[in-house]
């Protein structure tokens, strides 16, 4: 069995910054993609930051240039800073990544979620 565990995120005021952190363990033959998703209260889980293996970004325009993803692949872990919070970055963001639990599968895998909420 494979688990994400987040940890990080909290209050934060406008202009300040935050980070994420989020480890797999378990069961894990191979990592791949990693990524930081958020979703508000009635909207769906949008993607904010991924990273690959070889560490390859991408991210949404609505955080590009303030939040930064990052993995270490020894840890199987990744992380997300954010700087220059905004109030619309308040969400609760998710942890995913893609592993493979055995030899030729790949699976989906969720963090719990981490509240993260900014004010002016």
């Amino acid at each position: 069995q494979v688990h994400l565990v987040e940890s990080g995120g909290g209050l934060a005021q406008a202009g300040g910054s935050l980070g994420l952190s989020c480890v797999a363990s378990g069961s894990i033959f191979a990592m791949n993609a990693m990524a930081w998703y958020r979703q508000g209260p009635g909207q769906q889980r949008e993607l904010v930051a991924a990273i690959n293996p070889n560490g390859h970004t991408n991210y949404a325009n609505s955080v590009r240039g303030r939040f930064t993803i990052s993995r270490d692949n020894a840890r199987n872990a990744t992380y997300l800073q954010m700087n220059a919070l905004r109030p619309e970055d308040t969400d609760t963001y998710y942890c995913h990544a893609k592993i493979a639990p055995g030899w030729g599968t790949i699976l989906d895998y969720w963090g719990q979620g981490t509240q993260v909420t900014v004010s002016l």
